[in-house]
């Protein structure tokens, strides 16, 4: 692994220093981990099955009540008291469940009262308004919301990042009409917009991604846009140019480093704003189709259902938490690059 020169290995250690940010980006990382395999954590299928001396794979494969010795060939319900004595009685095996036994869209049919349902110790943080289990409906929502915003925070980048480009290098009329081009297309009503599309075509995830990289990408255009406008009459620019580099090679390898410092410092609050976006979306009932799970949709029910506060309740402390995480990791970030400590 080639080492880190000087100056990254000075930020890197600033990082590290700040230690709000640094042991945020472990703690928000380690979640997002642990919620990509949230099929794992929260399911209504157990994670392995012995049965008759012999393993199955319920999460993997789809087996037919038939093979446990049912009378179906439909899919087992492993929920099911007559399915279980059939695995652990008759067939002298045993199932290893993960520990919350309800999928993000399962419903509970045995609850106490009429959903929503409060916090038991079957669904630790209660169920919403179809008895659905929260907390399960809580861990996909927080995978889908990091995903979402990972996806959308490195695509729009990628673009941003290109158009600012462009623009900043050429200048001139380049950088008029792409003005000019940006002022129109940012004064476009995004929501409108949303609202007209969703009404012709169910949004879905990658649907919803492609509108909102439509315009996510101009957030990065004007930073680094200047950057580039103030390096390209740089002196190892113009003895770039003399040496007669293509355009391209000094965009890219001489210019765009030193631009990637205003980028980065920006990265951790577009990704702060992607997660509330997709959030408000949802909660208007313009994002995600329904039945996803989603924390602005719980958001949405809390609203609808004031009886029930750990509806709201368990949305807003994880969009708090998620959402605090981040801004003090992109302080950091920023502490990290700023050329002022360089002094």
């Amino acid at each position: 692994m080639k080492p880190l020169n000087p100056i990254n290995q000075r930020r890197l250690a600033r990082f590290r220093q700040n230690r709000r940010g640094y042991w945020s980006l472990w703690l928000l990382s380690s979640l997002f981990i642990l919620s990509l395999g949230a099929e794992l954590i929260a399911n209504e299928k157990p994670l392995l099955i012995s049965y008759q001396q012999q393993l199955y794979y319920p999460l993997w494969n789809d087996y037919a009540e038939t093979r446990f010795g049912g009378e179906f060939d439909s899919s087992a319900d492993y929920k099911d008291p007559y399915v279980q004595e059939l695995i652990e009685q008759q067939g002298s095996g045993w199932m290893l469940w993960p520990p919350i036994r309800f999928s993000y869209n399962t419903i509970n049919y045995d609850l106490p009262v009429p959903a929503p349902s409060p916090p038991t110790g079957e669904n630790w943080l209660g169920t919403d308004d179809q008895g659905r289990d929260v907390l399960a409906r809580v861990i996909y929502g927080f995978r889908i919301s990091m995903l979402f915003a990972l996806i959308l925070t490195a695509a729009s980048s990628v673009i941003g990042v290109i158009a600012g480009a462009v623009q900043g290098y050429y200048g001139g009329k380049v950088d008029l009409l792409f003005q000019r081009f940006i002022e129109i297309w940012s004064g476009l009503p995004v929501l409108f917009l949303l609202i007209i599309l969703a009404s012709i075509v169910e949004p879905n995830f990658w649907w919803l991604l492609g509108i909102m990289l439509l315009f996510s990408w101009m957030q990065l255009v004007d930073v680094v846009r200047a950057e580039f406008l103030r390096g390209r009459n740089l002196e190892y620019v113009r003895a770039a140019r003399a040496l007669g580099l293509g355009s391209r090679l000094i965009m890219f390898r001489h210019i765009l480093p030193n631009a990637m410092v205003a980028t980065l410092t920006f990265m951790p609050f577009i990704f702060n704003g992607s997660v509330v976006t997709l959030t408000a979306l949802d909660f208007l009932g313009f994002g995600l189709p329904p039945g996803s799970p989603s924390l602005g949709e719980l958001v949405a029910q809390g609203k609808a259902n004031l009886h029930a506060p750990w509806l709201g309740l368990s949305a807003f402390i994880v969009l708090s938490v998620m959402l605090t995480l981040l801004i003090f990791i992109g302080e950091a970030v920023r502490d990290a690059f700023d050329p002022r400590k360089e002094l």
